[in-house]
C-alpha cells in the first residue's frame, strides 16, 4: 500500500534537505581545510652542466635566448613572443601569447640579476595570477650547477591552495625538460677543453633543498 502523495512529498523534501545540508557541511569543511594548507607553492629542480658559468649564464640571463632551451617553446611553434626593455640586465621583458592552454599568455620580467650567479624574474600569467622564477648558478671550475625555482603566493584563495598541492607535479616535469635542454645547448656551446669531466642530468627526484 503506497503512502499518500503529501506524505511522499514530505519524505522527498526531508531527504533533499539532508542532502543539501550534508553538501553544505562538506563545502565548509573543504574551505576551512584550505586555510590550513601552505600559502606558498614552490617547485625546484637542478642540473649539473659540464660548462663554465660564463657559457651558461648568457643563456639564462638574456630573455631573448630563453627559447633556446625553454620547455614550452617546442610545444607551440605558433606562439607569439615579443620583447621590450633593455637587451640585458634588469627590466628586460618577454611577453608571450599562445592558443595552447598549456602555454597560455603572460609576461616575464627580470627583477634582479647578478652576472654568472643569479637571475630573478617576475612572471605574470594572464588571468592566473603572478609568480616568481629564480635561476641560480653554482660554479665549480668547469662545472656549473643550475637550480631553477618557481615560487607562487596563493593568497587566501581556497581553490588556488588546492591547486598549489599539485604544483610540483604540473611544473616540475617542464622544469626538468628545460634544464635537460639547457644542459645540451650549453655543453654543445662549450669550447673543447673548457668542459668539466662529468655532469649529472636534471634532477627529477623532487624539489631541491
Amino acid at each position: 500500500m503506497k503512502a499518500p502523495a503529501p506524505v511522499r512529498r514530505r519524505q522527498v523534501m526531508k531527504i533533499a534537505r539532508r542532502v543539501v545540508l550534508g553538501l553544505a557541511i562538506v563545502l565548509v569543511l573543504l574551505i576551512v581545510a584550505a586555510f590550513f594548507m601552505p600559502r606558498h607553492a614552490t617547485v625546484s629542480r637542478s642540473v649539473e652542466i659540464a660548462a663554465p658559468a660564463s657559457v651558461v649564464f648568457p643563456m639564462v640571463g638574456d630573455l631573448r635566448r630563453f627559447n633556446e632551451w625553454s620547455p614550452w617553446f617546442a610545444r607551440d611553434p605558433a606562439a607569439v613572443y615579443t620583447f621590450t626593455g633593455p637587451t640585458d640586465g634588469v627590466d628586460q621583458t618577454m611577453n608571450w601569447t599562445s592558443k595552447d592552454p598549456d602555454v597560455g599568455a603572460g609576461s616575464m620580467t627580470v627583477e634582479r640579476i647578478e652576472p654568472e650567479k643569479v637571475v630573478v624574474m617576475a612572471i605574470a600569467f594572464a588571468g592566473e595570477g603572478d609568480a616568481q622564477a629564480t635561476i641560480t648558478l653554482e660554479s665549480t671550475g668547469a662545472l656549473t650547477r643550475v637550480v631553477w625555482r618557481f615560487d607562487s603566493d596563493l593568497g587566501f584563495n581556497p581553490i588556488a591552495r588546492y591547486f598549489g598541492l599539485m604544483m610540483d607535479g604540473r611544473v616540475g616535469p617542464d622544469y626538468e625538460r628545460g634544464l635537460a635542454r639547457l644542459k645540451t645547448v650549453a655543453e654543445a656551446a662549450t669550447p673543447s677543453g673548457e668542459a668539466g669531466p662529468s655532469s649529472r642530468p636534471a634532477d627529477a627526484s623532487g624539489p631541491s633543498q
